[in-house]
């Protein structure tokens, strides 16, 4: 399959399971902590500036965002994990989306893979491990996208990606490095993206 990433618009923020699309299009989640760079590779994927906003408030958007991506499928941008400064509020609001996207996507067959990010620079959070526990789990097909890999010189990059690739729970996982500042990896991952839908469909 071909794919025209170009063509790719935001068709739905949905801030209520509600709102989520009715549709039976495939569906590719992001998933990844807070400021982990989600809209940076979703705007490098699709060779746009801006479709994606980068928030100047990490954390503060609990909302999630569903890309159609060449009228065929959509990357699901599902709001960062991990803020320490979101209220109690703010985060029972963000379990019950993105649980309620998961259990959803799930039951009605719609997600064939999860774009797992994580930092590079900062390593697997807490967080992470978590999320990659619960992949594991579901038997949900996943990759990993090491994010901010030019925010590294080559020796602590290497270092960085030896201790990602022996983190438990990624063994035998695919991990890209991704950096939206030069592009690396980005057509690797489309590439992985097309295969996912692909396999699914």
């Amino acid at each position: 399959m071909t794919v025209n990433f170009v063509k790719t618009n935001l068709k739905i923020t949905a801030g209520l399971i509600s709102q989520f699309p009715g549709d039976n299009k495939l569906q590719l989640a992001l998933s990844g902590r807070s400021n982990v760079g989600k809209s940076s590779l979703i705007n490098s994927l699709i060779g746009r500036k801006s479709l994606a906003r980068v928030s100047s408030n990490p954390g503060k958007t609990v909302t999630v965002n569903f890309y159609e991506v060449d009228d065929s499928f959509y990357l699901v941008d599902l709001p960062g994990y991990g803020f320490a400064r979101r209220s109690a509020g703010e985060q029972e609001k963000w379990s019950g989306l993105v649980n309620g996207y998961f259990d959803l996507a799930q039951k009605k067959g719609k997600i064939c893979g999860v774009l797992q990010l994580v930092d590079l620079k900062v390593g697997p959070t807490d967080d992470d491990m978590l999320m990659l526990d619960y992949l594991a789990k579901t038997g949900i097909p996943f990759f990993v996208v090491a994010t901010k890999t030019d925010k590294l010189n080559k020796t602590d990059r290497v270092k960085a990606l030896e201790k990602l690739y022996s983190t438990p729970g990624l063994k035998n996982i695919h991990i890209i490095s991704f950096s939206a500042l030069n592009g690396e990896g980005k057509d690797e991952i489309r590439s992985e993206i097309i295969h996912m839908t692909d396999m699914f469909g």
